[in-house]
Protein backbone atom coordinates (compact mmCIF):
# COMPACT_ATOMS: atom_id res chain seq x y z
CA UNK A 1 0.00 0.00 0.00
CA UNK A 2 2.68 2.48 1.02
CA UNK A 3 5.26 1.30 -1.09
CA UNK A 4 4.38 -0.41 -3.96
CA UNK A 5 1.48 1.74 -5.20
CA UNK A 6 1.82 5.22 -6.79
CA UNK A 7 0.70 7.25 -5.94
CA UNK A 8 1.08 5.38 -1.75
CA UNK A 9 -2.43 4.63 0.25
CA UNK A 10 -3.29 5.31 3.74
CA UNK A 11 -5.73 2.63 4.95
CA UNK A 12 -6.23 5.32 8.27
CA UNK A 13 -7.65 2.21 9.83
CA UNK A 14 -5.94 -0.96 10.38
CA UNK A 15 -7.55 -2.18 13.70
CA UNK A 16 -8.13 -5.94 14.23
CA UNK A 17 -11.56 -5.72 13.17
CA UNK A 18 -9.97 -4.54 9.44
CA UNK A 19 -7.65 -7.84 9.46
CA UNK A 20 -9.07 -10.93 7.41
CA UNK A 21 -7.54 -14.24 7.30
CA UNK A 22 -7.89 -16.20 4.32
CA UNK A 23 -7.46 -20.16 4.37
CA UNK A 24 -4.04 -20.09 3.89
CA UNK A 25 -4.01 -18.15 7.04
CA UNK A 26 -2.76 -15.00 5.38
CA UNK A 27 -3.80 -11.91 6.90
CA UNK A 28 -5.52 -9.73 4.53
CA UNK A 29 -6.32 -5.98 5.26
CA UNK A 30 -9.98 -5.22 4.25
CA UNK A 31 -12.58 -2.13 4.45
CA UNK A 32 -10.52 0.69 1.98
CA UNK A 33 -13.67 3.19 3.12
CA UNK A 34 -11.39 5.41 5.12
CA UNK A 35 -8.03 4.82 2.46
CA UNK A 36 -6.72 7.86 0.88
CA UNK A 37 -4.29 8.54 -1.87
CA UNK A 38 -0.98 10.35 -0.64
CA UNK A 39 -0.13 13.00 -2.97
CA UNK A 40 3.73 12.68 -2.79
CA UNK A 41 4.72 16.67 -3.40
CA UNK A 42 2.68 18.82 -0.70
CA UNK A 43 0.71 17.91 2.74
CA UNK A 44 -2.25 15.75 3.37
CA UNK A 45 -4.48 17.29 5.53
CA UNK A 46 -7.76 14.86 6.39
CA UNK A 47 -10.91 14.62 8.45
CA UNK A 48 -10.12 11.94 11.39
CA UNK A 49 -10.60 8.37 10.39
CA UNK A 50 -9.79 5.36 12.51
CA UNK A 51 -10.66 3.17 15.23
CA UNK A 52 -10.30 4.31 18.38
CA UNK A 53 -7.50 2.83 20.55
CA UNK A 54 -5.41 2.81 16.75
CA UNK A 55 -5.21 5.73 15.82
CA UNK A 56 -1.82 7.94 15.62
CA UNK A 57 -1.45 10.45 18.00
CA UNK A 58 -0.30 13.23 15.70
CA UNK A 59 -3.07 12.76 13.17
CA UNK A 60 -5.86 12.73 15.89
CA UNK A 61 -3.87 16.31 16.76
CA UNK A 62 -2.65 17.46 13.60
CA UNK A 63 -4.78 15.76 10.82
CA UNK A 64 -2.18 15.22 8.89
CA UNK A 65 -1.70 12.34 7.07
CA UNK A 66 1.63 10.12 6.38
CA UNK A 67 1.88 6.06 5.95
CA UNK A 68 3.78 6.66 9.71
CA UNK A 69 -0.07 6.49 10.84
CA UNK A 70 -0.25 3.23 9.44
CA UNK A 71 2.86 2.19 11.09
CA UNK A 72 1.39 3.14 14.51
CA UNK A 73 -1.92 0.90 14.14
CA UNK A 74 0.05 -1.40 12.97
CA UNK A 75 2.32 -1.44 15.86
CA UNK A 76 -0.82 -1.65 18.18
CA UNK A 77 -2.72 -4.29 16.36
CA UNK A 78 1.16 -6.25 16.70
CA UNK A 79 0.97 -6.14 20.27
CA UNK A 80 -2.88 -7.17 20.38
CA UNK A 81 -1.82 -10.27 18.89
CA UNK A 82 0.21 -11.54 21.79
CA UNK A 83 -1.50 -9.59 24.28
CA UNK A 84 -4.86 -11.24 23.12
CA UNK A 85 -6.66 -8.09 23.75
CA UNK A 86 -6.13 -4.51 22.97
CA UNK A 87 -2.76 -3.33 24.93
CA UNK A 88 -4.79 0.30 25.72
CA UNK A 89 -3.22 2.14 28.62
CA UNK A 90 -0.08 -0.59 28.42
CA UNK A 91 0.84 1.51 25.41
CA UNK A 92 2.20 4.56 27.47
CA UNK A 93 3.80 2.37 30.18
CA UNK A 94 6.10 0.81 26.93
CA UNK A 95 7.14 4.24 25.36
CA UNK A 96 8.01 5.53 29.14
CA UNK A 97 11.97 6.50 28.47
CA UNK A 98 13.94 4.03 30.33
CA UNK A 99 12.01 1.11 30.78
CA UNK A 100 13.99 -2.14 30.17
CA UNK A 101 11.95 -4.25 33.13
CA UNK A 102 8.68 -5.19 31.27
CA UNK A 103 8.47 -8.93 31.34
CA UNK A 104 7.50 -10.78 28.61
CA UNK A 105 4.45 -12.25 31.15
CA UNK A 106 3.27 -8.76 30.66
CA UNK A 107 2.83 -8.55 26.68
CA UNK A 108 1.61 -11.78 26.16
CA UNK A 109 -2.20 -13.37 26.03
CA UNK A 110 -2.18 -15.27 29.78
CA UNK A 111 -4.76 -17.54 28.40
CA UNK A 112 -1.69 -19.48 26.57
CA UNK A 113 1.37 -21.62 27.72
CA UNK A 114 4.57 -19.50 27.88
CA UNK A 115 6.66 -20.14 24.49
CA UNK A 116 9.79 -22.21 24.46
CA UNK A 117 13.20 -19.90 25.07
CA UNK A 118 13.77 -19.91 21.42
CA UNK A 119 10.28 -18.77 20.48
CA UNK A 120 10.40 -16.33 23.04
CA UNK A 121 13.63 -14.59 21.45
CA UNK A 122 11.78 -14.43 18.53
CA UNK A 123 8.19 -13.00 20.10
CA UNK A 124 10.27 -10.15 21.76
CA UNK A 125 12.26 -9.09 18.53
CA UNK A 126 8.71 -8.85 17.24
CA UNK A 127 7.55 -7.20 20.40
CA UNK A 128 10.66 -4.50 19.72
CA UNK A 129 9.80 -3.91 16.42
CA UNK A 130 6.13 -3.38 17.46
CA UNK A 131 7.07 -0.99 19.85
CA UNK A 132 9.68 0.76 17.36
CA UNK A 133 6.13 1.65 15.15
CA UNK A 134 4.60 3.52 18.27
CA UNK A 135 7.45 6.09 18.38
CA UNK A 136 6.37 9.36 19.43
CA UNK A 137 8.28 10.97 16.61
CA UNK A 138 6.23 9.25 13.77
CA UNK A 139 9.80 9.81 11.25
CA UNK A 140 11.46 7.49 13.54
CA UNK A 141 8.88 4.75 13.12
CA UNK A 142 9.92 2.32 10.48
CA UNK A 143 8.88 2.13 6.88
CA UNK A 144 6.35 -1.09 6.12
CA UNK A 145 8.40 -1.95 3.87
CA UNK A 146 11.34 -2.16 6.40
CA UNK A 147 9.13 -4.10 8.69
CA UNK A 148 8.14 -6.69 6.42
CA UNK A 149 11.59 -7.19 4.86
CA UNK A 150 12.79 -7.64 8.84
CA UNK A 151 9.79 -10.46 9.45
CA UNK A 152 10.56 -11.77 6.38
CA UNK A 153 14.04 -12.77 7.14
CA UNK A 154 13.89 -13.13 10.63
CA UNK A 155 10.47 -15.78 10.87
CA UNK A 156 11.00 -17.05 7.03
CA UNK A 157 14.46 -19.45 7.31
CA UNK A 158 16.89 -18.66 4.30
CA UNK A 159 17.17 -21.46 2.02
Amino acid sequence: MHHDCTPPIVHRDISSNNVLIDEEYEARISDFGTAILIKLDSSNWSALAGTYGYVAPEFAYTMKVTEKCDMYSFGVLALEVFKGKHPGDFISSLLTPGVENVQLRDLLDQRLSPPSPQVEEVVMWIIKLAIACLHSNPQSRPSMHRVSQQLANKIIPQR
